[in-house]
């Protein structure tokens, strides 16, 4: 059993608890859909952060349903990596991503969908398709991506603040591709780190590298 991974996991539900704590009453108090969006740098746990906060509200009895901005670009991953290599301004939330039909899938749970259409993307089939999700019974709908910060109609937003640099050791450890010693991907982190740094400052709540809650205002 790897202590370290099971430190960072309860790190991780620690901070979901903190923040579901304070958050529940206003869930529960409200007659719709609630949203959470849970933004940040490649490989600063947003996927962690939002199933901690899933598991967190599920041990509460408040059903919710986690979506993927990856799941969201415009072309599958080897078209898209391509697109970037070809066109530096393809990069970023107004381009490569489809915040539109994002912004779209939460207008529609908040006006009392049954279900959404959401895209699906097979990074080993290289595909992209469409399925349907219920949102039955659904109390609250998180959001976890890069740019996830920019949706509007969110009620709680939560921003991880480690950068590339900090992030350094995990992505090593995860060791996805190439892409610690690839200088694109490097590339493609730094200016990452640059379009969304100021967006900690639309933050309801802050999770630092070291996993600790706080508010903008602390």
């Amino acid at each position: 059993m790897n202590t370290e991974i099971n430190t960072i996991e309860s790190l991780h539900e620690q901070a979901a608890r903190q923040i579901v704590n304070e958050i529940s009453e206003h869930i529960l108090s409200r007659p719709g859909m609630y949203v959470v969006t849970v933004a940040g740098e490649s490989g600063s746990g947003k996927t962690e952060t939002g199933a901690s906060v899933y598991r967190e509200l599920k041990r509460r009895g408040i059903t919710s349903v986690v979506l993927n901005q990856d799941n969201y670009f415009v072309l599958p991953p080897a078209l898209n990596d391509a697109r970037r290599k070809a066109d530096s301004d393809w990069l970023g939330p107004h381009a490569e991503v489809r915040l539109d039909l994002l912004q779209k899938n939460i207008t529609d749970a908040l006006a009392g969908k049954k279900f959404i259409v959401v895209p699906f993307t097979d990074y080993h089939a290289n595909t992209v398709t469409d399925m349907n999700i219920s949102l039955e019974g659904v109390k609250v709908i998180i959001i976890e991506g890069t740019y996830v910060s920019l949706l509007r109609k969110v009620d709680t937003r939560i921003f991880i603040t480690s950068t590339y640099k900090d992030t350094l050791p995990y992505r090593i450890k995860r060791n996805r591709g190439n892409e610690v010693n690839d200088p694109f991907v490097e590339n493609i982190l730094v200016t990452e780190h640059k379009i969304i740094a100021g967006h900690r400052f639309l933050a309801d709540f802050l999770i630092s590298d070291k996993l600790e809650v706080s508010k903008p205002t602390d």
